[in-house]
């Protein structure tokens, strides 16, 4: 297994809560590391965050299907959020947990998706059921005019980086960086960065 949460204290409790049924490969604080490290220890069942610096968890899982298709994602998250769940299935994910769901919960989980099934949090399930039945089996997917490049930017912007800070990370020249900057804010329309920081608040891109 392979954790990710941007909280050390979180992390290192959940190693220590799944030590004793699982291997436990590694630890990881943010999406990007997590997509190296998820090539590296080829862990059977990956269980991330969403909210987490650099890139985001559910960016992370869209990225992760094209390397690691055989992987199994739990997302654990704060955000009892129907519509986000249904965001995160569409992305890949085999379960969605919250943080408050009880400790055997997450166990029983992990042990369903790395027999290939999905799991739900019973916080949740009723409403996604009902969600997905009213939009036709199909969730609304906010972030569809962008491209994963131009998603990985704008969480960047949103979280304060530099032009110069996002094309060093993402390892491409300062000027595609205002290019791709530029693209986004033509494709939702709008004219500030401030009014990107409330898109990507919108999607759990950063925090509120």
């Amino acid at each position: 297994m392979l954790l990710a949460d941007d909280h050390a204290v979180i992390a290192e409790g959940l190693q220590a809560l799944l030590k004793d049924s699982f291997e436990v490969v590694g630890v990881v604080h943010d999406g990007r590391t997590l997509l190296d490290r998820a090539e590296v220890l080829r862990p059977d069942v990956i269980v991330t965050d969403i909210s987490m610096p650099s890139m985001n968890g559910l960016e992370a899982v869209r990225q992760l299907r094209s390397r690691r298709p055989d992987a199994k994602v739990i997302v654990l998250t704060m955000h009892r959020d129907t519509h986000l769940a249904a965001e995160a299935f569409r992305a890949g994910v085999s379960g969605y947990l919250l943080k408050v769901s009880p400790a055997e919960e997450l166990i029983d989980a992990i042990r369903e998706v790395a027999q290939g099934r999905s799991y739900v949090t019973t916080l949740l399930a009723k409403d996604l059921i009902t969600l997905l039945i009213q939009a036709g089996g199909a969730a609304c997917d906010e972030g569809a005019p962008l491209t994963p490049r131009q998603r990985e930017v704008l969480q960047l912007v949103a979280e304060g980086r530099t032009m110069k800070e996002v094309a060093s990370i993402l390892n491409i020249s300062p000027r595609t960086a205002e290019s791709h900057k530029y693209e986004i804010m033509q494709a939702l329309g709008v004219k500030t960065t401030a009014e990107l920081v409330q898109y990507a608040m919108r999607l759990k891109l950063v925090g509120e």
